[in-house]
C-alpha cells in the first residue's frame, strides 16, 4: 500500500511539473530561450520538395531594357592564366534605382504694370509651384512636394522622419516647420476634390460609416470612414454620434446605411 501510495505521489509532482512548464511557456514569447540540449539529428526547416511544391517562379525579365552592358572576358584564364576563348553569352537583368539628383531651377519672372489701371502684373512659368518672391523666393518643386506628402500623410512617416529620408536620398535640407507649411498648402489645393467626394458619398445609394478613436494634439478624436461601392472618404470628428455622421453623409441621406455590427 505504501509503494502504491508513493508511485502515485511521484506521479502527481510529475504532472504538476509539466502543468508548470506548459503554463509558463504559455507566457514566453514568440521564440522563448531553449531550456533543453539541441537535438543530434534536428529535422530540416523549410518547405518539403515534392510532387505537391506549388508553382515554381521567379522574378519576371524587365519588359523594357534602358541600357545594355558588356561583361567581357577577362584577358586570361583566371585559375592558370590561359588563353581564353568565347563559347557564348548568357543574359543577366538588373533592375535598380538611379542615383538620385536634386534638381535646382531659376525662374526669370518678368514683371510689369497696367497702363490702364496700374495694377503690378508678374508671369508664371508652368512649372512654378507658387508666386512668391523676396524672402520667400526659394520654393519645393512639385515632385518633391508629392514624395513628402506621401511619406508623411501615405506612410505614416513623422517630419523628421520625412525629412530625414529627402535629405538621406536626395540631399534635400528641409525643416519640420517646412514640411508642415507645405502640407497645408497642399491641403488647401486638394479641398475642391475633398468636397467633391463628400457629394458623391452623399448620393451614394449604399454607404457603410465606421469610426475609431483618433488622437490630435493629445486628445481623444474621431476618425470617421464612409465607404461606398466607389470610393472611401474620411474625416476627422471630436465626436462619434449623429452631428458627425451627418456632417458628411448627410441630414437627408435616403440611401442604405450598413452597420459595421
Amino acid at each position: 500500500m505504501k509503494s502504491a501510495n508513493e508511485r502515485l505521489e511521484r506521479r502527481v509532482q510529475e504532472l504538476l511539473h509539466a502543468l508548470k512548464e506548459a503554463q509558463r511557456a504559455g507566457k514566453r514569447q514568440a521564440s522563448p530561450f531553449s531550456r533543453h540540449k539541441p537535438k543530434a539529428h534536428p529535422a530540416k526547416p523549410g518547405q518539403k520538395a515534392g510532387d505537391r511544391y506549388g508553382c515554381r517562379s521567379r522574378r519576371p525579365i524587365p519588359p523594357t531594357i534602358d541600357q545594355t552592358l558588356e561583361g567581357e572576358l577577362p584577358g586570361c584564364c583566371p585559375h592558370c592564366g590561359g588563353e581564353l576563348e568565347e563559347t557564348n553569352i548568357e543574359k543577366q537583368y538588373q533592375t535598380e534605382i538611379p542615383q538620385p539628383k536634386v534638381e535646382r531651377s531659376e525662374f526669370r519672372i518678368h514683371v510689369g504694370r497696367c497702363r490702364h489701371c496700374g495694377r503690378r502684373v508678374q508671369g508664371r512659368h508652368p512649372r512654378q509651384t507658387s508666386d512668391a518672391v523676396g524672402s520667400a523666393a526659394s520654393q519645393w518643386g512639385a515632385r518633391a512636394v508629392a514624395l513628402a506628402t506621401e511619406l508623411n500623410k501615405g506612410l505614416g512617416l513623422s517630419h523628421g522622419k520625412t525629412a530625414a529620408v529627402l535629405e538621406t536620398a536626395f540631399g534635400l535640407q528641409v525643416s519640420r516647420g517646412g514640411l508642415a507649411q507645405a502640407f497645408r498648402r497642399v491641403a488647401r489645393k486638394g479641398e475642391p476634390t475633398y468636397h467633391e467626394l463628400v457629394r458623391q458619398i452623399r448620393g451614394s445609394p449604399s454607404v457603410t460609416p465606421d469610426e475609431t478613436g483618433w488622437k490630435v494634439g493629445g486628445r481623444l478624436c474621431w476618425m470617421w470612414a464612409f465607404s461606398s461601392d466607389k470610393l472611401t472618404e474620411y474625416t476627422i470628428q471630436p465626436g462619434r454620434g449623429y452631428v458627425q455622421a451627418s456632417s458628411i453623409r448627410g441630414a437627408d441621406f435616403d440611401g442604405f446605411m450598413v452597420p459595421d455590427g
